[in-house]
């Protein structure tokens, strides 16, 4: 039998959920960081709309999209200090598929607004989508895929 202690914000419920998946779980935004994130949502994804109905989810073309919109992307030093730019624009994510690792087609937008703001958005070849949160511990505006 379960213990009967269930984690404030638990999820499922499961014991110690919080804890084992803190670094799953996106920082909080104040409410003036969560207008300006949701006003660059809003500046994002007409574009990302229509990149999807036409066919064309390469981060390349993404990446010049986005770039267009006036955001830089981010530079760092070889000891990895970010150096300036919000903007990150990478392939999916890779995932296990009939037994191997497969990429799918599409990209993954991240956009740095403040210290306590991100938007993300992803478009590939069924669908695309456009979100605001606060930044994850670890990885930033990316979700992690896995934690240690």
């Amino acid at each position: 039998m379960g213990s009967p202690y269930v984690e404030p914000g638990a999820g499922d419920g499961a014991p110690h959920y919080r804890e084992n998946n803190g670094f799953r779980i996106s920082g909080d935004m104040s409410a003036a960081s969560a207008k300006d994130a949701q006003r660059e949502a809003d500046r994002i994804e007409p574009v990302l709309k229509r990149l999807w109905q036409q066919g064309m989810w390469d981060p390349k073309t993404v990446r010049a999209a986005m770039l267009k919109l006036g955001y830089q992307e981010e530079r760092f030093d070889a000891k990895g200090k970010l150096l300036g730019g919000t903007l990150r624009v990478e392939p999916m994510d890779s995932r296990f598929k009939d037994g191997r690792e497969v990429r799918p087609e599409g990209a993954l937008v991240g956009l740095r607004v403040h210290t306590d703001a991100c938007v993300t958005a992803f478009v590939q070849k069924t669908n695309y989508q456009v979100s605001t949160h606060g930044p994850y511990p670890e990885t930033g505006c990316f979700e992690p895929p896995a934690g240690h």
